[in-house]
């Protein structure tokens, strides 16, 4: 599998510093009592229900400490699976799969963990025309990882970082002195560098929302914490003329409701902050 050049560029770096963390001397206990030229076969073994992910991440990490690693898959990333299922059989020099083994299963287990959450996310709400977003409440260094996971479980990936998108919020408003300042200082900053980002507006309460409609100059507005009649209100009063998201608290026993006021968007930082990892080993046949 290709993936695009910057993910790849991520994924050789976390590969080889997450070795080196792991073994930076080397795996002390198979160099001690494991032939040089040993090989093995090994399943991917689950031992939780959810949905996998990590699959072709594992594939990566085998072939970086054995190029001659032959990894064949039973099941795809993306997949539903079930206690006892095999995702994957790999074969490969024995030392460098053990080497390999914690650093692979760690990964895979919080990414199919991710892809667990957001699928139960999107399965609360598929008839509903609303996308559910990740948002940047990730684990450091592994933010890519973390939102290739929320794809995999179906859920949608909103800002990668910074800088491919504008989010006003409280405190860029609170230090431009109101909601108004903050938008024309943005647009004025597209103008200047030559820009046309997305750009997001928070608002806390209906007169926020008033201020940003008087203005306008921006793609999406954010209603944070609303209260379900409130949202409710908000949405009807946007009327589509721009963007609707919902965030704050949101979690899989109140999306639905959430989504029944009509926001075009619901955010939730859950997915990536509080998904618990899937169970998997890996075991030498």
């Amino acid at each position: 599998m290709t993936f695009e050049p910057e993910f790849e560029r991520q994924l050789t770096n976390f590969i080889e510093n997450a070795l080196f963390e792991d073994a930076p001397l080397g795996d002390r206990t198979s160099l001690a009592c494991i032939p040089p030229d040993a090989q093995c076969t090994a399943n991917l073994l689950v031992k939780d229900a959810g949905i996998i992910a990590g699959i072709e991440i594992a594939h990566r990490i085998f072939k970086h400490v054995d190029p001659n690693a032959v990894i064949t898959n039973f099941i795809e990333d993306g997949t539903h699976v079930s206690f006892g299922d095999v995702a994957f059989q790999v074969v490969c020099n024995t030392q460098a799969l053990l080497r390999a083994e914690r650093v692979a299963l760690n990964i895979m287990q919080r990414m199919s963990g991710i892809s667990t959450l957001a699928h139960e996310f999107i399965f609360e709400v598929e008839d509903l025309p609303v996308k559910i977003l990740d948002t940047r409440k990730t684990t450091p260094l592994l933010r890519f990882l973390e939102k290739y996971a929320v794809r995999l479980g179906g859920c949608h990936n909103y800002r990668e970082n910074l800088s491919d998108w504008f989010m006003i919020k409280d405190n860029h408003i609170k230090a431009c002195d109101g909601v108004r300042n903050a938008i024309l200082r943005v647009a004025e900053y597209q103008k200047e560098n030559g820009l046309n980002l997305g750009v997001t507006v928070e608002v806390k309460n209906l007169v926020e929302l008033h201020q940003v409609l008087e203005v306008g100059q921006i793609t999406r507005i954010m209603f944070d914490n609303f209260e379900l009649p409130l949202l409710a209100e908000a949405v009807a009063t946007v009327n589509k003329q721009f963007e609707t998201e919902a965030s704050g608290g949101v979690n899989i026993h109140t999306v639905r409701r959430v989504a029944l006021s009509g926001v075009d968007y619901i955010s939730v930082g859950a997915l990536t902050h509080s998904a618990t990892s899937l169970d998997l080993s890996l075991k030498i046949k």
